[in-house]
């Protein structure tokens, strides 16, 4: 029995009805699309490499333990397995219209929490697949982990390999699992405890370090100061709106060379103008406003890499939409998001993490819960961005074309904006709740102006240079 982290129970206690909280991504591929028994076939053979996909989260009255992971011994492919037609004529209004439905739908709780979708009829012989996966199990960067696991180098890999057969562990006794929960409800939180000197050392490992920290936080604190567009907060409903805009990643690595600054920095700086425009169109701009995102952060090592959980902090990114100058935005995004890394603002929420794991279960879900009703102001968007790979990568020999990422919103943020990369294309996924989708367009139109206008061929070379200590 292997129960959940305290981050990975943290985004379980975080649904509800209008919050479904998993991750998703949307495959292109091209040729025909396979039958549903190639499909089947397929998962059945790579299910052994993500045992989750095969497990059931249990949890105990009052969460006096944390959930934990136990095989499901009715399990069955064939519920997570979903086909559906992409409406006539097959366009990317109806592909993402059609995706916007299906990532509002909860899954299913009392089974293993992951669907995939085969979405055909898409346009010039085209088909998807739709993958959802529950924030419990894993962050962006495991989830596409996840989903290469599907995937091949060549489109020659021939069929896979069938796996042995499976035989899940049956659950723990009653007094096998009380006494293990008990067990883990003393233990955990002692080693919790016990291991934050080891990672205030490791992650602030000298004294000047920890000044620069604490310089930090108090910048830190005076962002969060800073007037916000509230006007974008709003209590949330169960619908869900879906758009898509994408990038060259060539492009952007020009943009990069000319002012020395990061991708994420040019792509929060699109991300700016998007919002900007959203903002003037509905009369909500003012001078020295912001809108506020929440920015995941991985700290993944590199022997966690396929590691089946969260290993996340995140960070706040004050995003200068009243600017209206496009090279002064990027200037002032690349300051901040550099000022936080050298003074290691990711610190802070990763230590939170680790002391929370000293908490009750039932406190953490009590929390998480509270903390889902108040209408807080503080953050407008989520904004994630996963790298992905630049070599083509191929599904029962059909290459994958394109692959488009979705974010889950939470509670009072009606917006939130996934990035992934793959074969050259930068793709920006916004998921958007229902009431606040009527304009959707007009903020990935404005991504992607905000992209163009700071192309080498557009900025003025005499302000280029944003070069900072990075």
């Amino acid at each position: 029995m292997e129960r959940m982290s305290t981050l990975d129970a943290g985004f379980f206690f975080a649904e509800h009805a209008n919050a479904p909280m998993h991750l998703g991504a949307l495959a292109v591929f091209e040729g025909a699309a396979p039958s549903d028994q190639e499909l089947a076939g397929l998962y059945a053979a790579k299910l052994s490499r993500v045992r989750r996909y095969r497990q059931v989260v249990r949890t105990v009255p009052l969460h006096i333990f944390r959930p934990a992971w136990a095989d499901d011994e009715h399990f069955e492919l064939g519920h997570h397995l979903r086909r559906a037609a992409v409406p006539r004529p097959g366009r990317a209004s109806q592909l993402h219209r059609l995706a916007g439905q299906i990532y509002a739908q909860p899954l299913d709780r009392t089974r293993p929490l992951w669907e995939a979708w085969l979405l055909d009829g898409i346009d010039a012989g085209r088909w998807a697949i739709l993958s959802k996966v529950h924030h419990c199990i894993v962050d962006g960067i495991g989830g596409a982990a996840l989903m290469a696991e599907l995937l091949d180098l060549c489109p020659d890999a021939g069929p896979p390999a069938q796996s042995e057969v499976w035989q899940p562990q049956p659950w723990p006794s009653l007094p096998d699992a009380l006494a293990g929960g008990l067990r883990d409800a003393v233990i955990c939180p002692l080693q919790a405890l016990a291991g934050v000197p080891g990672l205030l050392r490791q992650r602030l490992p000298a004294g000047p370090e920890m000044a620069a920290f604490a310089g930090g936080l108090a910048s830190s604190a005076r962002r969060l100061a800073e007037p916000s567009a509230s006007c974008l907060n709003g209590p949330i409903g169960p619908g869900r709106r879906w758009a898509l805009t994408t990038a060259s990643l060539t492009a952007v690595r020009e943009i990069r060379a000319e002012f020395g600054c990061t991708v994420n920095d040019i792509v929060l700086a699109a991300i700016t103008r998007g919002f900007r425009d959203l903002l003037l169109t509905r009369g909500g701009l003012a001078d020295g406003l912001i809108v506020r995102s929440l920015v995941p952060i991985s700290i993944r090592c590199e022997d966690e890499h396929g590691a089946v959980t969260n290993r996340l902090s995140a960070v706040f990114s004050n995003l200068p939409v009243a600017e209206s100058d496009p090279i002064r935005r990027l200037q002032l995004v690349s300051d901040q998001m550099g000022q936080i890394k050298r003074t290691r603002q990711a610190a802070g929420p990763e230590l939170l993490t680790q002391l929370l794991t000293a908490a009750p279960p039932a406190l953490l879900n009590a929390g998480t819960r509270a903390a889902s009703r108040i209408r807080q102001p503080l953050v407008q968007t989520v904004t994630t961005n996963v790298p992905g790979p630049q070599f083509p990568l191929y599904l029962l020999g059909r290459k994958m074309l394109q692959a488009h990422p979705y974010t889950p919103i939470a509670d009072n943020v009606k917006m939130a904006v996934a990035v992934f990369s793959y074969l050259g294309q930068l793709s920006f996924g916004i998921t958007a709740e229902s009431s606040a989708a009527s304009d959707l367009g007009i903020l990935t139109k404005g991504i992607s102006r905000g992209l163009a206008e700071l192309h080498p061929e557009r900025a003025p070379a005499s302000r280029a240079g944003l070069r900072s200590d990075r």
